[in-house]
């Protein structure tokens, strides 16, 4: 437990770089903060006094706007000050102006960093220098990890059908390439999933995407049969062009989630999906608007995973 950069001697988080390596007992712990957050989320004064006095930078060298705002939203609902900064992409260029730019910022006294990198392994590098009262989350480095996104899905996940250890969970579409995917599923084993399922074209599949302890499927009917919970994947136009993929009509047909498909999972199985959606990509309306759907809730409990994680990271 030591060896692991996000916790102090004490094995309590210090900061959130990955999912990956964290044991259930922090997993849980967060998710149960979460679960008292939600509640101040429906009030009329929506603030608690957690974090007041402190400083929160948003580090963000890659843009994304739904990311950012709900860790702006959650950090001032913990009452802290939140710093934006919406870094160009010419100052990342070498590692060194990365940790000037931190270092930068450390001397205007900042107590949390929450950062967005295309580089992965960015935040681990911030971590590494910044103070010992000084905190790091990672809100998305690369191909590697997106732990807030993924302990939100866990925490949808934990709400609709409260125990783990008996969900089948399919996770369909860009797997390859998503951050997201790769959380959720060290998320999902380990609070105990008995089976984790990936669907999709063997292009967009990682080489050994087994050895994470996931059922492979190419065909999207046999891997929904029976499913709790599915989760669809952004993919992005950008790489559709490529040689990854004929076309964005062809990988609906294949694996897009229509209504059709949807009716061979558990008839109260949920659909979840990360954001932003490619409707008709992706995902037909008629689902991602239907009963089955719990996409909007996924993002206001984005807010109260965030708002513990933060609470927590600080709080040791």
């Amino acid at each position: 437990m030591q060896n692991n950069p996000q916790l102090n001697e004490n094995g309590e988080l210090r900061h959130l770089l990955s999912i990956e390596g964290l044991p259930r007992n922090v997993l849980s712990g967060i998710l149960d903060t979460a679960a008292s957050f939600v509640g101040v989320t429906e009030r009329e004064v929506k603030k608690v006094p957690l974090l007041r006095g402190k400083s929160v930078f948003n580090l963000f060298f890659e843009p994304s706007t739904r990311t950012r705002t709900t860790f702006e939203i959650a950090a001032k609902r913990l009452s802290a000050d939140v710093i934006n900064l919406n870094v160009a992409a010419s100052s990342q260029t070498k590692g060194e102006s990365l940790l000037d730019t931190v270092s930068n910022l450390s001397a205007m006294q900042a107590d949390l960093f929450v950062v967005r990198h295309g580089s992965s392994g960015a935040p681990y590098l911030i971590a590494q220098h910044v103070k010992p009262h000084e905190h790091v989350i990672n809100a998305g480095d690369g191909r590697h990890a997106h732990p807030t996104q993924g302990l939100l899905d866990l925490y949808t996940i934990r709400h609709y059908k409260q125990d783990f250890g008996a969900l089948r969970v399919a996770i369909v579409g860009d797997i390859l390439h998503s951050r997201v995917a790769r959380s959720l599923i060290h998320g999902l084993t380990t609070l105990g999933t008995p089976e984790v399922r990936v669907i999709g074209p063997k292009t967009l599949l990682p080489a050994g995407v087994e050895a994470l302890g996931v059922k492979v499927f190419n065909d999207m009917q046999e891997g929904l049969r029976g499913a709790d919970v599915v989760v669809m994947l952004r993919l992005q136009s950008e790489r559709m062009r490529g040689a990854l993929l004929p076309s964005a009509q062809e990988f609906f047909k294949h694996y897009g989630l229509t209504a059709q498909k949807l009716a061979l999972a558990k008839p109260d199985a949920i659909v979840m999906h990360p954001g932003p959606m490619n409707r008709g990509v992706e995902i037909d309306s008629s689902v991602a608007d239907g009963p089955h759907s719990v996409i909007l809730p996924q993002v206001t409990f984005g807010i109260a995973v965030r708002m513990a994680v933060m609470s927590i990271v600080a709080g040791n």
